[in-house]
C-alpha cells in the first residue's frame, strides 16, 4: 500500500483514542540494525552499483524482487568486470547468476560478518584512517574479532572457512564494494544484530568513501515525510496504549503483559494484512480469533484466512482503483499512484471506508473530510516537496541526496559523528 491508504488507519485510532500499534512484523529489526550504525535509514545511491567493482547482495533475491539492482549489477560486470557475490540460505535465482555464492545457515549472518571483518583486520584491508575519523571504537572491535576466525564462523554458519577467506579477500581488495542488504537475514530474533554486523563491513574497509562503494538497506529517511494529516498525529493523545503487532496472538488471548495491563481487545478493524497467516505464534493467533466475544471486521481484496475468520468482510479496492502516493525503499523516488478505473461492485478504498466510519462513530478530524488527492497534495507540500500537480507532470520526484550526504562523509547521523560498532 501507499502512504495514505496504508497509514490512514492511524487517524481513526488517534481521533477516537483506540489502541495503536508498534509495526514490528515487517522491517523493524532490519531498519533498526542499520540505523544502529549510521543513525538514519539511508545509504548509497543504488545507481552507483553500476560503478562498483564488487556487488554483494546479502539476504535479498534481487533477480526476483529488484530488477533495478540486477540491471546495475549487470552493467558493472559487463563494463568493469565486477564480481557479483550473493549471500543467502539457498540457491535462488540471484545466486545462480553470482560469481560467488555463499550459502549460510539461517540466522547466522552476524557470525559470518564477524569472520569477514576478522580477515579484513588480519590481512591489512581495514582502513584504519577512515575508522579513526568516522567510527567509535575500532581498536575494541579489532580486539574482539581476534577470536572470530573463519574456522570459528564455519562451525556456526556452515560456510567453509576457505569460502569465508575468499569472500573477505574479495571485499578487502576492492574498496568499491557495494553492499545491498535485504530483509531475509533479519527475519528472526537476532535480525537487528545481523544487520548491524553486516553493515559494519563497509565501515571497516572505508568503502563509504568511494563512488560505487558503501551500503544500502532502505531509503526511508530521505523523504522526510510530515504525516500529520495522513495519520492524524495532531489528534494523538498521550495516554493511548500502543500494542505490539507481532504479539497479536498474546494480545487476543488475554496476556496481561501484551495488553500493557489494559482491557482486553474486543473489536478489530483489519486492513492491509492477513494475521491469521503471517503473524508469529499462529496457534495463539487462531485461538484468539476464535473467541466468541471478539468482533472482527476485515476490509480486503481477497477471501484470506483472516477474512474467513471475520464477522464482517468489506470489499476493498485494488491499487489501480484508488489514489495513493508511494515512496521507494530500494531506490530514491516518490511516485503518484493515480486512480485509473472505477472499482467493481461495492469495493471502497481504505480512505473511503475510514471516512465513512468516522462519520458514524463521531471521529473528528479534518482529514476525514478531505479527498485522497487533497491529502496527498497537502502531505507533499508539508514535507517540503512540490504538490500533486507537479508530481503528475513529472511522474516522479528523485529524492536522492548528494554523494557527500549519502556516503556520510561528514559523519554518521546528525549529532553522531561516528558509526557505532556493535558491542558484542
Amino acid at each position: 500500500m501507499g502512504l495514505l491508504q496504508r497509514d490512514g488507519l492511524y487517524r481513526l485510532r488517534h481521533a477516537k483514542g483506540y489502541s495503536s500499534q508498534y509495526s514490528t512484523i515487517c522491517s523493524a529489526t532490519s531498519s533498526n540494525g542499520f540505523i544502529a550504525g549510521t543513525g538514519r535509514l539511508a545509504g548509497a545511491d543504488p545507481r552507483e552499483i553500476a560503478k562498483a567493482d564488487v556487488v554483494v547482495l546479502w539476504g535479498t533475491n534481487a533477480a526476483a524482487t529488484q530488477v533495478n539492482v540486477m540491471i546495475h549489477a549487470a552493467v558493472a560486470r559487463r563494463e568493469r568486470g565486477a564480481r557479483i557475490v550473493v549471500v543467502d540460505t539457498y540457491r535462488n535465482a540471484t545466486a545462480k547468476q553470482a560469481d560467488l555464492f555463499v550459502c549460510v545457515r539461517p540466522g547466522t549472518d552476524g557470525a559470518l560478518a564477524c569472520a569477514v571483518m576478522h580477515v579484513l583486520f588480519r590481512d591489512g584491508h581495514a582502513d584504519r584512517g577512515y575508522m579513526a575519523r568516522h567510527t567509535d571504537c575500532p581498536q575494541m572491535l579489532e580486539a574482539h574479532l581476534a577470536s572470530r576466525t573463519p574456522q570459528w564462523a564455519a562451525a556456526i554458519t556452515g560456510v567453509p572457512a576457505e569460502t569465508i577467506e575468499s569472500l573477505a579477500t574479495l571485499i578487502g581488495a576492492h574498496p568499491r564494494t557495494f553492499l545491498r542488504l535485504g530483509y531475509g537475514f533479519t527475519r528472526q530474533r537476532n535480525g537487528a544484530v545481523n544487520m548491524h554486523a553486516v553493515s559494519c563491513i563497509a565501515a571497516v574497509t572505508g568503502a563509504w568513501q568511494h563512488e560505487g562503494g558503501g551500503a544500502l538497506h532502505g531509503n526511508g529517511a530521505i523523504y522526510h515525510w510530515d504525516k500529520t494529516l495522513i495519520e492524524g498525529l495532531d489528534a494523538r493523545g498521550p495516554a493511548v496504549r500502543v500494542l505490539d503487532q507481532s504479539r497479536i496472538g498474546a494480545i487476543l488471548t488475554g496476556d496481561s503483559d501484551a495488553l500493557r495491563g489494559g482491557l482486553p481487545v474486543t473489536a478489530m478493524l483489519i486492513q492491509n494484512t492477513n494475521p491469521m497467516s503471517v503473524a508469529p505464534d499462529l496457534a495463539r493467533v487462531h485461538a484468539g480469533f476464535a473467541r466468541k466475544d471478539l468482533f472482527v471486521c476485515v476490509h480486503e481484496q481477497f477471501m484470506t484466512e483472516t477474512a474467513q475468520a471475520a464477522d464482517v468482510v468489506l470489499p476493498a479496492t485494488m491499487f489501480l482503483e484508488h489514489d495513493d502516493i508511494y515512496q521507494s525503499g530500494g531506490h530514491s523516488h516518490i511516485l503518484l499512484g493515480p486512480k485509473l478505473m472505477e472499482p467493481p461492485g461495492e469495493c471502497r478504498s481504505n480512505h473511503e471506508v475510514l471516512c465513512a466510519l468516522a462519520r458514524r462513530v463521531g471521529a473528528e478530524h479534518r482529514g476525514f473530510r478531505m479527498s485522497a488527492r487533497e491529502i496527498i497534495d497537502e502531505t507533499l507540500t508539508a514535507s517540503g516537496w512540490p504538490g500533486i500537480a507537479q508530481l503528475e507532470r513529472d511522474r516522479w520526484f528523485d529524492c536522492q541526496p548528494d554523494f557527500r550526504s549519502a556516503h556520510y562523509l561528514d559523519g554518521f547521523a546528525p549529532g553522531q559523528p561516528n558509526d557505532d560498532f556493535p558491542d558484542w
